[in-house]
């Protein structure tokens, strides 16, 4: 049985406690833009009919939802995270939706998936990965449930490099982000969110990282001047 670290334990109930708000900070923080980025990497996604997606860090089923919108009614999306107020507040966005019965929520770790080798036409994570106490294994994971010829699709948050935008970016991201966080949820979980993004890896190193892992085929695009990155990855066939 996978054992949480105290790390993991610590995360997973930051994240509790800012569900109920998670979705509105989104909104005001992102400015609305991460609904495009949502979009953008779900649209990289190769799911024929009858196919099953997997959402890793599902956490309030945005992408699931997104998913289900833009693939056909037979096909299948488990939503997994590892934080049981996320999903609490996903399966209420579910049941609500058109897509209630397309959509299947699993509690679990990334790095121990409840789930079949080779069973998924696509496998997905947005703003999930950096969260992940050991990345390699989440990686793995991915690469196990997925079908030979699928596609991963990773949403993350970068650190721009554009000598204007970058100033004004550590600004916003150290000084706005948190007071703003701090006013409407839990200050310490949005001082996080900025301290895990510059810690996460530049796009050439995270994808040695998913090479290492297995997959092939690898590209990544920036978007937003940097701001985020989708990549995709390949398992072999």
């Amino acid at each position: 049985m996978f054992k949480i670290s105290e790390k993991g334990r610590d995360i997973r109930d930051m994240f509790d406690s800012i569900a109920p708000r998670y979705d509105f900070l989104n909104r005001l923080l992102s400015l609305g833009i991460d609904r495009r980025w949502r979009t953008y990497a779900v649209r990289q996604l190769q799911i024929p009919a009858g196919g099953m997606v997997l959402d890793v860090a599902t956490g309030t089923g945005d992408v699931a939802l997104e998913i289900a919108s833009h693939t056909p009614a037979s096909v299948r999306i488990v939503g997994e995270d590892f934080t049981r107020g996320m999903l609490t507040v996903c399966k209420k966005k579910i049941e609500a939706s058109p897509f209630r019965d397309r959509i299947f929520l699993v509690n679990a770790p990334c790095e121990a998936m409840p789930h079949p080798d080779r069973i998924f036409d696509g496998v997905t994570i947005a703003f999930g990965i950096r969260n992940v106490v050991d990345r390699m294994a989440g990686l793995r994971e991915m690469f196990r449930v997925l079908k030979p010829g699928g596609r991963v699709v990773i949403l993350e948050f970068s650190s721009p490099r554009h000598r204007l935008i970058t100033p004004l970016y550590q600004f916003y991201f150290r000084r706005v982000l948190p007071f703003l966080g701090g006013l409407f949820s839990r200050r310490s979980a949005y001082q996080y969110l900025p301290d895990s993004v510059l810690e996460f890896p530049d796009q050439e190193t995270f994808k040695s990282f998913m090479k290492e892992a297995g997959f092939s085929d690898l590209c990544h695009v920036d978007l937003t001047l940097g701001i985020a990155t989708v990549y995709v990855g390949v398992r072999p066939a």
